[in-house]
């Protein structure tokens, strides 16, 4: 019999209903407690409210509405040779400054009270391990469903060049170029694509220009967004979008503000609300530790100068500055592509590719008259929380929502089915946290063997992410907060691979042969570590990794240690790592254990049992 003829069949004896398992649920929220106040790089959510109000929570729907408030301004208000005029259409910078991949890369750390008790303990950088669950459990279509609430598309791990000194796209890695522009092959030193897509796709989410055209008519025939839908509704909707440009006139500096409106699941930030069962009564302490980075760049001819960084409590930062050599804005580009025809005769070919308004990073002074910089900088809430930026003519406060609000699920049970649920009142919640450490720095083609940790108990996994030492040879910025290099948001430092991959756990290799290619450790280790099935079922499967991304700039060394007997689960074991480096570069390594947890809890008062 055919599969088809099977599921014809399972259908036509299925029942025509089902039964009503609930009979109502609501969407309650409440607000953090910090009221609109993210000086202290803190949020603090407390579910006191929610847990007197006699229903079933299910906090594996729950999600955080995040405010972000993006800021960009010129150093000056001179309007001679200005950094940036963004209310001019001509030299509008609307797409030169974006976001790393995934709303929660604004989390550096977090911990979880479960009625008094901390039962996820605070991990810095932990934002890297979530990033990671996403990229391997993912598929394409939940990009593409939900890529747009979450800010989350993935980086082209093809789309990256490295510059050892600054150039139009700034220092170190850069993948942060935006242009639409085919790829000129003119030589045998080409970088494999010219544009990163996710850098761009996630800049659509939330760069709306309500002053932008509707179309692409530049006679001025078109209307503009505002026209269809007025800024006054856009901030009663919390659409994100640009909403305050000034150009720089004397008194006001150059000015370009984003409103953005995030979505955080909770099941995405830690997996313990992957696991937590529908309960009453259950009184939990949310408390993250919030990245609030400040970016200074200084625009030049053919330069994109980093000046500073600043990054309060040493996270990630996910502010990303758009390369100046994209295609500027009104300009027709000619590239010429010269190859061969198969028969090792000369051909050339021709192609045009127009810019339009705000085309990556061109409205900030390609021409370099200007010596002013441009401040960047990324707040929780609706309002600036950088002193330079607090006191320059022209900043506002974001017109969308002030303050972090938490949004759980309320249900309520038909009776029978409530009384079935009851039949054992104590529930166990098993589920992982993570333990991380970071390594110190490995020269170019040296060995290495690092002692992680003297002990953990009920270890599950191994993950290790080679970042370069700094962003180029002697510097002390990190990838992850450079702005040109989307690393820390799921990318790692790109071609960071190392041989002789060896994990061992209490004296234990965790691979039977040292892996000593990259394609052995890909095919191995972590194709399919977090997908449906494993990616072993041909038609149904999940996960954005695949091998070229791997070896480009996903360099993911995964090794799943849950393999046990069930009496050794509780005996603390040591964990170290060693290899060879083979990158070029200096290079350090955030080491991540993820080890097993297990709480449990009353379903109808929520106490921990």
């Amino acid at each position: 019999m055919s599969k088809a003829d099977s599921f014809v069949y399972d259908m036509s004896v299925m029942g025509q209903g089902s039964p009503n398992i609930f009979v109502q649920r609501s969407w309650l929220n409440i607000l953090d407690s910090q009221n609109g106040n993210y000086q202290g790089s803190q949020s603090v959510v407390d579910t006191s409210q929610l847990a007197n109000s006699n229903k079933y929570m299910s906090y594996r729907e729950a999600y955080l509405a995040i405010p972000l408030l993006m800021t960009a301004s010129s150093g000056s208000a001179s309007s001679s040779n200005p950094v940036m005029t963004p209310a001019t259409a001509s030299t509008s910078v609307d797409l030169a400054f974006g976001l790393k991949n995934w709303i929660g890369s604004i989390v550096h750390s977090m911990t979880v009270d479960l009625a008094g008790t901390t039962i996820v303990q605070q991990t810095p950088l932990c934002n890297m391990w979530s990033s990671f669950g996403l990229m391997t459990t993912l598929s394409l279509q939940d990009v593409a469903t939900n890529g747009a609430q979450m800010g989350f598309y993935p980086d082209d791990p093809l789309a990256w060049e490295f510059q050892a000194a600054t150039n139009g796209s700034g220092l170190g890695v850069c993948s942060n170029s935006n242009a639409h522009c085919n790829q000129i092959v003119a030589g045998q030193f080409n970088s494999y694509k010219r544009q990163n897509m996710g850098l761009l796709a996630r800049q659509n989410y939330f760069a709306l220009d309500p002053q932008a055209a509707t179309g692409p008519d530049t006679g001025g025939a078109s209307s503009t967004f505002s026209a269809v839908l007025s800024t006054s509704s856009m901030n009663q909707l919390y659409k994100s979008y640009i909403f305050n440009k000034t150009n720089p006139d004397n008194t006001n500096h150059g000015v370009i503000q984003y409103a953005i409106q995030g979505i955080l699941q909770l099941r995405h930030l830690h997996s313990f609300f992957n696991q937590i069962p529908l309960l009453k009564g259950l009184f939990l302490k949310l408390t993250l530790n919030l990245n609030q980075p400040s970016v200074t760049v200084s625009p030049g001819a053919g330069t994109l100068n980093l000046v500073t960084v600043s990054t309060p409590i040493g996270g990630v930062s996910p502010i990303m500055v758009a390369s100046e050599a994209s295609l500027a804005s009104g300009t027709t580009y000619t590239t010429t592509t010269t190859g061969t025809d198969g028969t090792g005769a000369a051909i050339t070919a021709t192609s045009t590719t127009r810019g339009t308004i705000a085309q990556g990073g061109s409205g900030l002074d390609p021409t370099g008259a200007s010596t002013d910089t441009v401040l960047v900088t990324l707040c929780v809430g609706n309002k600036v929380v950088n002193a330079t930026q607090q006191s320059t003519p022209g900043v506002q406060n974001s017109p969308l929502n002030q303050s972090i609000s938490l949004y759980v699920p309320a249900y309520t049970f038909a009776p029978r089915y409530e009384e079935a649920y009851l039949s054992s009142p104590t529930k166990s919640i098993i589920y992982t946290d993570i333990y991380q450490f970071p390594t110190a720095s490995v020269a170019s083609g040296a060995q290495f063997n690092f002692l992680i940790s003297n002990g953990i108990a009920n270890i599950k996994s191994v993950l290790v992410l080679p970042f370069f030492n700094g962003i180029v040879a002697g510097s002390a910025i990190k990838p992850w907060q450079s702005p040109f290099d989307p690393a820390g948001c799921g990318p790692t430092s790109p071609m960071a691979l190392i041989s002789n991959f060896q994990c061992t756990i209490a004296g234990q290799n965790m691979n039977y042969n040292t892996q000593k290619y990259a394609f052995e450790q890909f095919m191995n280790n972590l194709q399919g570590c977090n997908a449906v099935n494993g990616d072993l079922i041909d038609g149904l499967t999940s996960s954005l990794i695949d091998q070229t991304a791997f070896e480009q700039e996903y360099v993911y060394f995964y090794t799943n240690c849950s393999r046990m007997m069930e009496v050794d689960e509780a005996v603390p074991k040591s964990v170290q790592i060693s290899g060879t480096n083979m990158s070029t570069q200096e290079v350090s390594y955030i080491v991540f254990v993820e080890y097993g947890v297990q709480v449990a809890v009353d379903v109808l008062t929520g106490a921990r049992v």
